[in-house]
């Protein structure tokens, strides 16, 4: 700004040195306004945009942070700027509602989400774009009605991106993202390459793989397992073998699993007769199924 009416002080200077007298006040007057009116044109004017998230529902332990603080969330918290979030701990879901009625998001238990970037397109279009680490997320949106709105979801797998729909993401320990669409469409893209999950169909991505071709919707909580006996070290142990839909998320008793691309995942447990484990599997779209598993050796 300095620079700018230093320049314009210079420039009036001129002006009065090179044009005759009878004209000199109407022409330096012409000259400054037409100045001012470009300058103030150049100049950067800040304007906020007032675009949200706000919790709508909660229990348990669920945590808010922003760049200032991080507390227990409650009712009415807004996510306003990058890096805001929402953190829920064991049993303890929220609901998130984005703002102008544009839909909800529906947050499972050891989920995480933050807003990367919350803007309006030229159109009056709502731009939203989130992360998520890790854990499940349902989204309900409206059908968009402008064509600048756009709502994306960054994993550590790639974006989904989409216009309105109701779909749902599940992310694992090692960012293996699974993905079922119920309504609409969701565009899946990473490593340069973008697959579309229509309505009924599912697909997962990992990490540093482009996403896989869709298949029908399945919301299948299932698991089947084998035990392989070993000895090592002298030490009797068994292998707990156990596959699930590819795209959903487990958790042995609190633990996340990583599974692989058929939906295999593996724990060692101790060589005893009889042993008890709590298998919890959650689908993309937050179907979930606590499997009571006694195990005879």
């Amino acid at each position: 700004m300095y620079s700018y009416f230093t320049t314009l002080k210079q420039s009036i200077r001129d002006l009065v040195e090179k044009t005759p007298h009878r004209v000199l006040p109407a022409a330096c007057l012409y000259f400054l306004l037409s100045q001012i009116h470009t300058g103030a044109a150049q100049q950067s004017i800040p304007v906020r945009v007032d675009r949200w998230l706000s919790v709508q529902q909660m229990s348990g332990k669920v945590t808010y942070q922003d760049q200032q603080q991080s507390r227990s969330a409650k009712v009415g918290d807004r996510l306003q700027a990058i890096g805001d979030g929402i953190t829920t701990g064991q049993r303890s879901p929220a609901t998130l509602e984005v703002d102008t009625a544009v839909g909800f998001i529906t947050l499972a238990e050891n989920t995480q989400i933050n807003v990367q970037m919350l803007g309006i397109a030229p159109d009056n279009g709502r731009i939203t774009h989130l992360s998520v680490p890790y854990g499940q997320v349902r989204l309900r949106l409206r059908r968009f009605t402008h064509r600048g709105s756009r709502l994306q979801l960054q994993t550590p797998a790639g974006v989904s991106a989409v216009r309105g729909t109701e779909f749902g993401v599940a992310v694992q320990p090692n960012g293996k993202t699974g993905l079922a669409t119920l309504t609409g469409a969701v565009d899946t893209t990473a490593q340069g390459q973008t697959v579309a999950v229509p309505a009924g169909f599912q697909n997962f991505t990992i990490p540093g793989e482009p996403p896989t071709p869709p298949v029908p919707l399945r919301d299948n909580t299932e698991i089947r397992y084998t035990l392989e006996r070993l000895i090592q070290r002298g030490l009797r142990q068994v292998r707990f073998w156990g596959q699930v839909d590819p795209v959903n998320t487990v958790l042995v008793g609190n633990v996340p699993q990583v599974t692989d691309r058929n939906g295999w995942f593996s724990i060692m447990l101790p060589a005893v007769s009889v042993q008890k484990l709590q298998v919890t599997v959650i689908t993309p779209l937050g179907r979930q199924q606590t499997h009571q598993l006694t195990i005879t050796l």
